[in-house]
């Protein structure tokens, strides 16, 4: 029904290539993909789907993707890893630009249900200092001193869709994604985060005989990773919630980089020489995601085991390193 359409901002990139695969597979049949990508860079795109490629800097093609719609899920931004972050904050700085168009675009044209992907980058640097860390509840994001760059601008948007709910009523959602990774997404080209990166190097290292593989930093990091099957079923749940107020999306299993490497060094079945690079870009020492309010309010939390979910990422990333080595296509 017209009015009924969804719209993926930032369809053609990881997340949003599976949301929109999500909303094909349950039946919907008016789906917005939008992205600046050009088409066949896009991770993931339907043809019975609307594509459209458009600068969500602008406002006016925020205007244009959010005619006749009633849902937006806005996840479009100028990201990838901690390399990319650390080295590009002018970039994830513009990023504002998006949010704040697309905001006033879905307020405009009276969206029904506006939700905005965040990151636990918006929290306290301070709380991120041990390796033994303490799970961040979302509370944590203040007083403010998150990431800088990318943090800044995903807490600034966060303050944005308080006060559009507040002020005029907008229906708006937000959870704080926690390191996402799987199938379908960066595996290389510098903005890849550190589960695809390293099963790259592991499948470099053992296709090409190689004893050795760089680690970032020194290795005893503490992060938790999210699959991707479980951010979307989260985004959904969260978008048809009464949880007005940011709330994390995470798993909370916590692991080493080290312990990362080690798994999947199991899954490919060898032993590399370890090289720390202690001048690479590594992010904060340690973050896990607290999940007792979302186990409150939803009575649920991502629960795909880290295994399981690398298992996955590792066997498409293997055939796409495979494929790029044929001179076949593949996705970066």
């Amino acid at each position: 029904m017209e009015g009924q359409r969804v719209l993926v901002a930032g369809a053609g990139g990881f997340i949003g290539g599976h949301l929109v695969a999500e909303f094909r597979r349950q039946g919907q049949t008016q789906i917005r993909a939008v992205d600046i990508k050009p088409f066949d860079q896009w991770y993931q795109r339907f043809d019975d789907v609307e594509n459209l490629q458009l600068d969500l800097r602008e406002k006016q093609a925020c205007l244009e993707a959010c005619a006749d719609t009633a849902r937006v899920y806005q996840l479009a931004a100028d990201m990838g890893g901690m390399g990319f972050i650390e080295n590009n904050k002018a970039a994830c700085m513009i990023s504002v630009l998006i949010n704040t168009h697309m905001i006033q675009a879905a307020l405009e044209h009276k969206v029904q249900q506006y939700l905005y992907s965040s990151s636990a980058c918006v929290y306290n640097a301070s709380k991120q200092t041990s390796e033994d860390v303490v799970p961040l509840t979302e509370a944590d994001a203040y007083p403010a001193m998150p990431e800088d760059g990318y943090g800044w601008e995903k807490l600034f948007s966060e303050r944005m869709c308080r006060h559009f709910r507040e002020d005029f009523g907008l229906y708006t959602r937000v959870p704080r994604f926690h390191n996402v990774y799987g199938p379908n997404g960066t595996w290389d080209g510098g903005r890849e985060k550190a589960p695809a990166a390293i099963c790259r190097k592991v499948i470099d290292a053992k296709v090409n005989g190689r004893k050795e593989i760089e680690i970032w930093g020194n290795g005893k990091q503490t992060r938790s990773f999210m699959y991707i099957d479980d951010c979307i079923l989260g985004v959904q749940k969260i978008m048809d919630s009464n949880i007005l107020e940011p709330i994390n999306l995470g798993s909370s299993e916590l692991v080493t980089i080290n312990g990362l490497v080690t798994m999947v060094e199991e899954i490919a079945g060898l032993k590399l020489k370890r090289r720390y690079n202690l001048d690479a870009p590594k992010g904060v020492n340690g973050r896990n995601s607290d999940n007792a309010m979302i186990l409150e309010r939803l009575g649920w939390e991502p629960d795909t085991r880290l295994r399981d979910g690398m298992e996955k990422t590792y066997a498409w990333i293997y055939d796409q390193y495979m494929a790029r080595r044929e001179g076949r296509a593949v996705q970066i």
